[in-house]
């Protein structure tokens, strides 16, 4: 047939093609041997040489070896955060205690001075991937609280609760700093080169932020999510983590170097402040055009790994401003939030979320030194148990000054201010920037993981006690008739 002898044809042309570039290859190679100078090499240079080449073959393979188990050590150690992350913060939830607080004592656990699965010395490259891992981590996790930021709502809340959050922020910063600033508690033992004041700011910053979604989760296993300390509560504690980004944006420049001048502070907040909202405003008109366009594709995972991406993006435009990274995170789930894909974003984010995330809140307790708390080492410090508690009185006395910043409305303002007790993400991001940015001396860090700690466990049994009490308030003034919900964990 002329369609079989046409083939026959190509395949003959392939083969006289192939045999024709074969036999160029050959006299090429050929003629270059014959053009170079034959040189007898001497039998100690040729020995020379083998016992040359054995060498760099053995030290290849000695390489590759490394870098496999270099690979299986990584994985092992991943292994152990996840499974021990996941595990931990069950045992937290199964005893009412938010997740969170059980993944850091996980880490504590697994880290250096327990266990040691988990590397944290300076300069070990596995710490460094494992830190990379975390900083996912905490980009991912950001993204997810600006998806749950409703502007609209922020603004529906009024002046109360923008109230409660400016004194929320200025109040344990202002005591914070003040307290380090005028008693130096390390006594001058601050890390080389790094100034007094810069540790006070430091420090203070870590004092200010509010854990949304600890206090939602609180408010929600005890019933009252439709009260009027509950809204202003939640309100409050957006706009205090809108606050706590902008601070940590100043922290930033500090451990990037920058001088503690009111010309510096002022920068950094003009930076992080400008650079979120002219993210947003610019997101809202590109955002969902942009996503209903993703939308029509058929390729599988699109829309995840688009939302994933613009996260990603927003967080590096950020961190290349000199601005916090995770501002752009945030601005990236606000943006998200107003799209008409804005339930699929949080359905397909929130598996990647659960495996991250905990590689953070892991490593975060994993750099904890245990044996600056226990008297029977070398290592015991008894200033960071004082220092602990001190710094922890000071983060519960300025949140609950906050909630007397109100006293045009009437409600339960005990309960605002105790429910704006718990620290928690952005306050542990605060304390490990510092600690890696050479701020924080370790004994710091770890009194700074007792507060965050320690404010995070009380704030449930504390507003229990509060609103079995105490008559709380509908948003429309009226006492709540039903009874409060015993709480308890919910999987």
């Amino acid at each position: 047939m002329p369609t079989s002898g046409g083939g026959g044809r190509r395949v003959r042309r392939i083969r006289v093609l192939f045999w024709v570039f074969a036999g160029l290859m050959l006299i090429g190679v050929t003629g270059e041997r014959a053009a170079a100078p034959a040189v007898e090499a001497s039998p100690a240079v040729a020995e020379a040489a083998a016992a040359q080449e054995h060498e760099a073959a053995a030290g290849e393979e000695v390489e590759e070896e490394a870098e496999g188990h270099t690979t299986a050590r990584f994985f092992l150690i991943l292994i152990a955060i996840l499974v021990v992350g996941k595990l931990s913060g069950e045992a937290a939830e199964r005893v009412g205690q938010p997740a969170v607080l059980g993944e850091l004592i996980g880490g504590v656990i697994v880290g250096g001075s327990v266990l040691g699965i988990v590397p944290t010395a300076a300069g070990d490259p596995m710490a460094e991937i494992i830190h990379l891992f975390a900083e996912v981590g905490v980009v991912i996790l950001l993204f997810e609280v600006g998806l749950e930021t409703d502007l609209k709502e922020m603004f529906r809340v009024g002046p109360a609760a923008a109230a409660v959050a400016f004194v929320g922020v200025a109040a344990p910063f202002l005591l914070g700093a003040g307290y380090w600033y005028f008693t130096d508690p390390e006594l001058g033992a601050h890390p080389p080169g790094v100034s007094l004041a810069k540790v006070a700011v430091f420090v203070g910053a870590t004092l200010t932020a509010t854990s949304v979604g600890i206090t939602a989760r609180v408010l929600t296993d005890l019933n009252q999510m439709r009260t009027k300390e509950a809204r202003t509560i939640i309100g409050a504690a957006v706009i205090d983590d809108v606050l706590g980004l902008v601070m940590l944006a100043l922290v930033v420049g500090l451990a990037a170097g920058a001088a503690v001048t009111v010309g510096t502070v002022t920068w950094a907040l003009v930076k992080a402040v400008g650079f979120l909202v002219v993210a947003v405003v610019i997101g809202q008109f590109i955002g969902p055009h942009l996503f209903d366009f993703i939308d029509r594709l058929r390729v599988r995972g699109i829309l995840l790994v688009s939302a994933f991406c613009f996260a990603l993006l927003l967080a590096a435009l950020a961190d290349l401003s000199d601005s916090a990274m995770i501002i752009g995170s945030f601005a990236a789930g606000i943006i998200l939030s107003s799209t008409n894909q804005f339930d699929l974003v949080v359905e397909r984010i929130e598996p990647v979320a659960d495996v991250f995330t905990p590689i953070f809140f892991v490593s975060v307790g994993a750099a904890v030194n245990v044996k600056l708390f226990l008297p029977w080492t070398a290592d015991f410090n008894t200033g960071v148990l004082v220092i602990g508690g001190l710094l922890t009185g000071i983060a519960i006395i300025g949140k609950i000054i906050s909630g007397w910043s109100v006293p045009w409305e009437k409600m339960n303002k005990l309960a605002v201010g105790v429910g704006m007790i718990p620290r928690g993400e952005v306050g542990l991001i605060f304390a490990d920037i510092g600690r890696r940015g050479g701020l924080l001396s370790e004994p710091v860090f770890s009194a700074i993981l007792i507060m965050v700690m320690v404010s995070t466990f009380i704030t449930p049994p504390l507003l229990k006690v509060i609103f079995q009490r105490a008559e709380p308030t509908e948003m429309g003034g009226e006492p709540v008739a039903e009874p409060v919900a015993s709480g308890g964990g919910s999987n």
